[in-house]
C-alpha cells in the first residue's frame, strides 16, 4: 500500500485493547511473545523500554499508549508456587510486534542517526531502516486486502485520523490500517 492509495496489500491484524488494527506485513519483521523490558530513564511514558532481540537492542512502545487508548485492566497476579524462584521481572500477556520503519518513514523519524540510537531504536547499516517494538494484546490474523476490503478513513473508531491509512473489514468486524510511520516516527525522535 502506498501513501494515500488503497492498492492490494497483505495485512497483519491485531488487537490493542478493544481496537482491531492492522499493519502491512512488509513492515513486520517478526512477532514475539511479550518480553520484559528495561526502562529507559527519561523516556516518554509511551516507551515501555528496551528489549534484546538476538543481540539487537530494540525500543518497545506500549501500543495502548501510542494509540491514546485507556489503560488495560491489570489482571490479578497469581501467587507463585513455593518452589518457584522469585523474580522481579513480570511479563504481561500479549505479543510484541517488531516493525521495520524504512525509507521515508525513517527519514521522517529523524535523519540524525544519533538521536535514534539514543532512543534505543535499532538501525541498519544504511541508516534508513529502523526496528521498533509495538505491544499488542493479541495477533488475530494475516489477510490479503484489496480495494474491495479497504475503505477511505471515514467514521473512525476513536483514533486520531492522522494515524490511520484506511478502514477495513474482517469477518464483519471493522479494523483500522495504521500509518506506522506517522504513529511511531515521532516517538523515535523524542
Amino acid at each position: 500500500m502506498t501513501d494515500g492509495s488503497l492498492v492490494p496489500a497483505r495485512l497483519l491484524v491485531f488487537r490493542v485493547g478493544t481496537l482491531a488494527c492492522a499493519a502491512e506485513v512488509d513492515q513486520v519483521r517478526e512477532i514475539l511473545p511479550r518480553l520484559p523490558t528495561t526502562r529507559i530513564p527519561g523516556a516518554p511514558p509511551v516507551v515501555a523500554g528496551l528489549v534484546n532481540v538476538r543481540g539487537t537492542l530494540v525500543t518497545v512502545v506500549e501500543g495502548w499508549r501510542a494509540l491514546g487508548l485507556p489503560a488495560p485492566p491489570t489482571p490479578p497476579t497469581p501467587a507463585p508456587p513455593a518452589t518457584a524462584p522469585s523474580s522481579s521481572l513480570e511479563v504481561a500477556a500479549g505479543s510484541t510486534i517488531i516493525l521495520e520503519l524504512g525509507g521515508d518513514a525513517a527519514g521522517a523519524a529523524g535523519a540524525a542517526g544519533a538521536a535514534g540510537a539514543a532512543a534505543g531504536g535499532a538501525e541498519k547499516e544504511d541508516g534508513l531502516h529502523r526496528l521498533i517494538g509495538f505491544t499488542v494484546d493479541e495477533v488475530l490474523d494475516m489477510l490479503a486486502a484489496g480495494e474491495n476490503t479497504l475503505e477511505d478513513r471515514h467514521e473512525l473508531p476513536g483514533v486520531d485520523p492522522t494515524l490511520v491509512r484506511a478502514v477495513g473489514r474482517r469477518n464483519g468486524d471493522v479494523f483500522i490500517v495504521l500509518d506506522v510511520a506517522a504513529l511511531l516516527g515521532p516517538i523515535l525522535t523524542s
